[in-house]
């Protein structure tokens, strides 16, 4: 039963491949052995089979978590697809991994690198940026609205 289960994953997994390259061999054949109907198959295959494969297989795992902000206490719920939550879990560990790289190298003190890793941790998000920001220019006595985005010329 397990290799049933595994077997039918990998299909699931690979189902618009599978489509694509039966497609592709059918009106290929047809055309060696002289159909008439390859090419419309063919235009057929490419235009409705695969991408209705596509929509019914290759479903994008999505997400939904709730972030608890433990100064005020409020919820914010982040969506999002699988894909977007490994990007944001790259780019932090890739940050991270360069702040590693400079302390070893000596180029960061004790205090420089935990004072950096905690920014960056409090940070991970774009609205984490947003919220750290306001923080800080609240407590710097800085303007507490943030002016619009304005275009400018580099």
């Amino acid at each position: 039963m397990a290799d049933d289960e595994t077997l039918r994953e990998r299909f699931r997994r690979n189902a618009s491949g599978i489509a694509a390259t039966t497609v592709t061999g059918t009106w290929l054949a047809a055309l060696l052995l002289g159909a008439e109907w390859w090419l419309g198959f063919m235009l057929f295959g490419y235009i409705v089979i695969i991408p209705v494969v596509s929509m019914l297989f290759d479903e994008e795992e999505a997400f939904e978590t709730e972030t608890v902000d433990s100064d005020s206490g409020s919820v914010r719920a982040e969506r999002g697809t699988a894909a977007e939550r490994d990007d944001e879990t790259a780019d932090t560990a890739d940050a991270l991994e360069r702040l590693r790289t400079r302390y070893a190298n000596g180029d960061l003190t004790d205090e420089q690198f935990e004072r950096k890793v905690d920014r960056l941790l409090e940070t991970e998000t774009p609205e984490d940026a947003a919220e750290w920001t306001e923080r800080n220019r609240s407590a710097a006595g800085g303007p507490a609205e943030r002016e619009p985005d304005v275009e400018r010329e580099r």
